[in-house]
């Protein structure tokens, strides 16, 4: 899920004060320091994720669920995963890198591949589009 919509989540409303969204993004979901928070909030600001109106950031769920959609195979693949075990994508690409160890340097779509089947996942639907 979008760091946004875990703020949106965490706050109940998509209105934040720049201080508001750092914190919640720094110190309540522990996802980024409050310097990577600020930096993407410039670039959220930049790609419309997020409008400023009398200093208050209103987030664009519109465009937020625009930027949700995966657009290539790697990104499928760990939407796919993430939703069929309820888990993050966070959590699922942290599980990809942990493969990484034990099968060395492998694409990251194969590892991602090989991570679903390893969690009964069912990745059929892939297995024509990965390039071995």
């Amino acid at each position: 899920m979008h760091p946004l919509k875990e703020a949106v989540e965490v706050k109940g409303s998509t209105e934040f004060t720049r201080s508001e969204l750092v914190g919640i993004l720094s110190f309540r979901l522990r996802r980024f320091s409050v310097s990577e928070a600020k930096e993407l909030i410039k670039e959220w600001l930049e790609k419309g994720l997020l409008e400023e109106r009398d200093g208050k950031l209103y987030v664009n769920l519109e465009a937020l669920d625009d930027v949700e959609r995966p657009e290539n195979l790697l990104g499928e693949m760990v939407v796919h995963i993430a939703r069929s075990l309820g888990w993050t994508e966070l959590e699922v690409m942290e599980g990809i890198k942990a493969l990484r160890e034990r099968y060395g340097d492998l694409d990251e779509r194969i590892l991602a591949y090989l991570f679903g089947l390893e969690k009964g996942v069912d990745m059929s639907r892939f297995k024509d589009r990965l390039e071995v």
